[in-house]
């Protein structure tokens, strides 16, 4: 995280001794990335963090890894999300649209019912919700998130959902850490003037979450599988922690466009990074305003990336006629151009002439430096005519 943060009730001190009201020790847990050489948390238990009873290994009924198979033949692909059905919690419900070496894509339609405490111990994780709410119970306190949300669930937090009815939401989990980008950050941390956001937009736990119970199960995911350790005492007894890692959440609206006066490529839109992957967020915005401007994407080949893209609100331009809409997910390979649909660039030329100055779209976008394979999720939902769209238009 790029700022220090306390919560809760801690020494004045590092690693001095911490007393409960019994007179018993307060059990210090530091949670850090890199081997103690980038950041770190250090959280304060009641009882010991290391204390398990049992540990078992859990058939992965989420993870479509094994099945993830080549964008072969090589084509822009087109998925409706919103045919995906119900799915189980916002854990285990999750359907595998893509992945690679570095970051695994899923989808979930959550039902409304909790989550098992989870760990995942490969990766940081972002989940963008499209509808719905849920609460985020973790070791470090409670996150409400809602329509809009990214949360940010780093590497190893102990945490749960619990929606308060049915939630869908995008999955991104990285085989690393998932931060802000260096360039919107000064050498010590802080958010730079030229960031399209900053410390003050971002919401992290306020107080401790104390539950009290014993034998407490806690799935594990790490890059041998998922068990199920039962630990002790539940996890969430930490009374207080301080640093600068913790889970939080990021609204897309509190996003802030950059522009200029002609069409601005992607890197203005990055909100995260990852190992081998970006996310950013297109947000509406004002329009590129050179008096000659196209006002639209222009035909790209990123050659080093594949892009996906998540639409979540808005009417996004450039793919009108495609068959795209709320809810569905592009994917625009390396080795392919891709651009606006046919007659896509004129139409919005036109409406800029008669005065219309914003646009309207919102999605969340990744892109990768590796190909992305595709899940067996993406294939019970895939549009087989969105590849041949720009043909047909221009025939």
């Amino acid at each position: 995280m790029p700022y220090y943060r306390v919560v809760g009730e801690i020494p004045r001190k590092r690693h001095v001794q911490f007393r409960r009201p019994d007179g018993g020790l307060y059990a210090e847990e530091l949670m850090g990335e890199e081997g103690f050489s980038s950041d770190s948390s250090l959280l304060y238990h009641r009882h010991a963090p290391t204390a398990i009873t049992k540990s078992e290994s859990v058939e992965d009924a989420s993870s479509d890894g094994a099945d993830l198979a080549p964008n072969h033949p090589l084509q822009p692909r087109a998925y409706r999300t919103q045919d995906l059905p119900e799915s189980g919690d916002l854990v285990l419900g999750r359907q595998a649209l893509f992945g690679n070496g570095d970051v695994r894509v899923s989808f979930v339609a959550a039902g409304g019912g909790p989550s098992e405490l989870y760990r995942n111990s490969v990766g940081a994780e972002v989940v963008y919700v499209q509808t719905g709410r849920a609460r985020v119970e973790t070791t470090y306190g409670v996150l409400d998130a809602g329509v809009g949300d990214y949360v940010v669930i780093p590497t190893g937090a102990i945490h749960r959902w619990v929606p308060d009815g049915p939630v869908k939401a995008l999955v991104i989990e990285a085989r690393g850490h998932i931060r802000p980008p260096k360039r919107y950050l000064s050498q010590f941390g802080q958010f730079l003037e030229h960031a399209p956001y900053s410390e003050r937009d971002l919401r992290g736990p306020v107080e401790p979450l104390l539950v009290d119970g014993g034998e407490v199960p806690v799935l594990v995911r790490t890059r041998g599988g998922l068990s199920r350790l039962t630990y002790l005492r539940h996890p969430f007894d930490v009374v207080g922690w301080d640093g600068y890692l913790y889970p939080y959440v990021l609204n897309i609206d509190d996003f802030e466009p950059i522009v200029k006066r002609t069409h601005a490529p992607p890197p203005v839109h990055q909100t995260f990074e990852g190992p081998g992957f970006v996310i950013c967020s297109f947000c509406p915005r004002p329009l590129d305003f050179h008096e000659e401007a196209v006002p639209i994407p222009y035909n790209h080949h990123n050659v080093d990336s594949d892009e996906m893209m998540f639409y979540v609100d808005g009417d996004y331009s450039a793919r009108k006629g495609s068959g795209i809409g709320i809810g569905s997910i592009s994917l625009h390979p390396s080795g392919f151009t891709h651009g606006p649909q046919p007659g896509a660039v004129e139409a919005a030329i036109e409406a800029a002439q008669q005065g219309r100055d914003t646009s309207t779209e919102k999605a969340v976008m990744i892109d990768t430096f590796r190909p992305l394979r595709l899940g067996a999720a993406a294939r019970r939902c895939e549009d087989p005519e969105y590849a041949w769209t720009w043909a047909r238009a221009t025939g």
